[in-house]
């Protein structure tokens, strides 16, 4: 759907954080079947264990550039830096004298951003001295939109403007600057290369829209335990929460050391019914309100945290963060389980569920 709307422009893809904690690996390799080849990471050991798991062919962009002491691995492994400094250019074309070789790189402008990037200044010192640039095949010019997300935001038309008089200097390299919502600004702003990252996960790139993208995040945790309290029950640490009335509550299998942040105060859901939290979020576990169920669950059955009932998005929201953090922040105790497009339906339901906790999926 992206490249669709991007209508020829290449569409690269943003793995980095581990796929914004959903697996870089089994998410690249499943991309690199739909065509995509060109991927960015964040760091050097990040795009170490993309290339050797996706092999030679697409190329990997390492966006904080690579470390000190790292230029071997980058050159060996074939990953491009993205120079974000005169430093680091001065550094990788030590390399590539070094070696008595070219070397590709991407190049960073900020283009009002404050973060990472050459600012004007130094692309003025580019210009005026290319000897800067000997042994350096320069692939790509990028920069990052801060507020593509607020499509009104001047922010927007300044930072293009920005980027398309530095490009001007430097015309013939391919340029990239929109991100995930940069992607539904409008046509000025796709360049050569586009690099989503939030929206191949599921997260809303248009907030204050209708979402484009189709969900492909599921969590869920087993329930542990399920008792019957009386009206005043305190419940959870601290104490400060008590039933309100005589209720049935379920302990589930999920806390905020599988990366459920404490203060997502959200819901869960078992068949579509909602099952409100009682009490605090504890490091291992979280008690839910069966009390109004028409179909109650038993011990050891699976209740959704994220999915057809409540996205990303929403949980974000209540904890007054952002999709990104939500998905970024699934521990290591959370399995992550893959399913093939055809298989979605009963098994979606289990695509990320607890560790050791779920019932076998079928196979």
């Amino acid at each position: 759907m992206l490249r669709n709307r991007l209508a020829g422009v290449a569409c690269g893809a943003v793995v980095k954080a581990n796929a914004y904690g959903l697996g870089a690996v089994p998410v690249a390799q499943r991309l690199m079947d739909e065509g995509c080849s060109t991927f960015f990471v964040a760091t050097l050991d990040e795009g170490l264990n993309l290339r050797k798991a996706l092999g030679d062919l697409p190329d990997i962009f390492i966006l904080n550039g690579i470390p000190t002491g790292g230029e071997g691995d980058a050159v060996r492994w074939n990953l491009t830096p993205v120079l974000n400094s005169l430093d680091s250019l001065a550094r990788w074309r030590q390399v590539a004298a070094l070696r008595d070789v070219q070397l590709p790189a991407a190049m960073q402008f900020d283009s009002g951003m404050a973060r990472l990037g050459l600012a004007k200044h130094d692309v003025a010192v580019l210009v005026a001295d290319r000897s800067l640039t000997v042994g350096i095949r320069t692939v790509l010019l990028m920069s990052h939109l801060a507020c593509a997300d607020e499509p009104s935001h001047p922010a927007n038309l300044s930072q293009l403007k920005s980027f398309e008089r530095m490009r001007a200097k430097l015309p013939t390299i391919p340029a990239s600057l929109c991100n995930s919502s940069g992607i539904f600004l409008g046509n000025r702003f796709h360049f050569d290369l586009a690099r989503p990252g939030a929206a191949l996960y599921g997260i809303n790139p248009t907030p204050d829209q209708t979402n484009p993208m189709r969900a492909v995040v599921n969590l869920s945790a087993r329930i542990i335990q399920i008792r019957d309290v009386e009206a005043g029950t305190p419940v959870g640490y601290g104490q400060v929460t008590s039933a309100r009335r005589r209720s049935k509550l379920a302990t589930i299998f999920l806390g905020y050391a599988d990366g459920w942040l404490r203060n997502a105060l959200a819901d869960a859901f078992y068949l579509d019914q909602k099952l409100p939290f009682v009490g605090r979020v504890s490091m291992d576990s979280i008690v839910v309100d069966l009390t109004d169920c028409v179909h109650t669950p038993c011990e050891g059955d699976l209740v959704e945290l994220i999915g057809s009932s409540q996205t990303a998005d929403d949980v974000a929201r209540s904890a007054g963060t952002i999709g990104y953090e939500i998905l970024c922040s699934l521990g290591g105790r959370v399995a992550r389980r893959y399913f093939e497009e055809a298989r979605l339906g009963v098994d979606a339901s289990r695509t990320l569920a607890s560790k050791g906790r779920i019932r076998a999926a079928a196979d």
